[in-house]
């Protein structure tokens, strides 16, 4: 029997629509782990009525910024990633991507497992950090599909690597690389997206996780206080999220006389909308409007041989648990 590794990420609109883009955001921010505002049936009113008529129409235009030929950048670079993973596995091995919205979906990948008769399955979540509204979803999407199947298999959950040695490896990797490229800058900043600071209030240890992973990166990277920064990017709603917010980074930057900026993104995998557009595009923009001189985009991990490596490390790791 294979061992079959289910790549699991956020999703993404399967096309350049206003249909499929509403269908991906009312299935995203319908989920009670995303979006926890109660009464639920209040909520639905709001996201139906108020909320995707406008931010779809908002959303198409963002995603034309970055579509590409391959369509999705997300699901094109999750595609490369399980193939060049599954070729360094070999033929023992079976590769998945399930999205938890949008397609493939989680439950087209587990059903793709089913044909195949699969009876070990090794959950790989491209999140570095856990958080309820990332990890904890996923694992309950899981569960809940495997629950409906009469011959439930072995199943490891890789819950988060934000410390793992070989993901700080390979982030360290790329940075240097691109360094060796470009030049260093004033100031490396870490942008991670954010998530309410409610969330916090409840266990969740996200943004101590990014915490950590910023110290080991600069540790690793050889970077003294005031040469990095840690941001969270990505707000949504009027609710409080967690801090600092990118744009205050991003004007003290230029207080400081920081002309030059690079951004690393290092809670994304591979590169999506929130990294092409928001990070390359409108961060490059607003800090230019702020006085700065350039802003760099290191780009994600993606398909490059060190994620390989990376994840083959934590497949192997996986299979010593359920073996």
């Amino acid at each position: 029997m294979k061992t079959t590794i289910l790549l699991t990420n956020l999703g993404t609109p399967s096309s350049l629509t206003v249909k499929a883009v509403r269908r991906y955001l009312r299935e995203f921010l319908s989920d009670p782990d995303v979006v926890q505002i109660r009464p639920r049936w209040l909520w639905r009113f709001v996201l139906n009525s108020v909320i995707l008529p406008f931010r779809s129409q908002k959303s198409l235009r963002r995603y034309q910024q970055i579509w590409t030929p391959e369509g999705s950048p997300l699901l094109a670079y999750s595609q490369k990633l399980a193939e060049a993973l599954g070729a360094d596995l070999g033929p023992d091995y079976q590769v998945e991507i399930g999205m938890r919205y949008g397609a493939p979906s989680i439950q087209e990948a587990l059903k793709n497992l089913d044909q195949a008769g699969v009876d070990k399955i090794i959950v790989l979540p491209l999140y570095p950090q856990s958080s309820l509204s990332t990890t904890r979803t996923t694992f309950s999407a899981v569960t809940q599909e495997i629950s409906k199947r009469a011959n439930t298999p072995s199943l490891y959950f890789q819950a988060h690597y934000f410390s793992h040695p070989a993901y700080i490896q390979a982030l360290t990797e790329s940075v240097v690389s691109y360094w060796a490229q470009h030049g260093q800058s004033d100031r490396l900043i870490f942008s991670f997206h954010g998530i309410p600071e409610n969330f916090i209030k409840q266990g969740d240890l996200y943004q101590s996780e990014c915490q950590e992973t910023v110290r080991l990166l600069a540790q690793k990277l050889n970077l003294k206080e005031g040469e990095y920064a840690l941001a969270f990017q990505s707000r949504f709603g009027k609710a409080k999220w967690v801090q600092p917010y990118l744009e205050d980074v991003l004007q003290d930057c230029v207080e400081r006389g920081d002309v030059k900026v690079q951004i690393l993104c290092p809670g994304f995998a591979v590169d999506c909308l929130e990294t092409l557009e928001e990070i390359a595009m409108e961060a490059k923009k607003l800090f230019l409007q702020k006085g700065g001189l350039a802003l760099e985009y290191i780009p994600c991990l993606n398909a490059s041989p060190g994620h390989v490596r990376m994840l083959k490390t934590m497949v192997q790791e996986g299979e010593r648990v359920i073996s």
